[in-house]
């Protein structure tokens, strides 16, 4: 069981990996799950757009795909990146590029763990678990 990032086309290294492995931990541990293998791809905008048309079917740009491979309560799966978007709403919300790589990386392991984002209703508790855990974060 381990859970890895990866660097893909793209310079951008994460700031305090370990913190974000701790929290991570913490996220699927907190719902009474059991880490299993996480892999994080960080990469740009091009091969993250190719990934959602070839296997979502959407033609655009996105800042996160996650794909769940979890078998019961073991949770694996992967988390794509976009630095490029991410920087972009990094730059929108006046937040460090790390926090916001820490952001979709907490989105991708919610999404994991069985939140989703379709409704209203669904993105107010996706976001405000982000906060939280965020938080979290900055106080390790």
């Amino acid at each position: 069981m381990s859970i890895r990032i990866f660097y893909e086309e793209t310079e951008f290294r994460l700031k305090g990996w370990r913190k974000t492995v701790r929290i991570i931990k913490e996220v699927i541990g907190s719902e009474q799950l059991i880490s299993g293998d996480l892999n994080f791809i960080i990469t740009n905008d091009t091969i993250l757009r190719e990934i959602n048309n070839r296997f979502l079917g959407h033609d655009y740009y996105t800042d996160v795909i996650t794909f769940n491979n979890s078998n019961g309560t073991l949770i694996n799966g992967e988390v794509y990146i976009s630095i490029d978007t991410v920087r972009i709403n990094a730059n929108n919300y006046e937040v460090s590029l790390n926090n916001e790589v820490n952001r979709v990386i907490l989105h991708g392991v919610l999404h994991l763990i069985g939140l989703d984002d379709k409704t209203e209703q669904e993105k107010v508790v996706m976001r405000n678990s982000e906060d939280n855990w965020l938080r979290r974060l900055e106080e390790e």
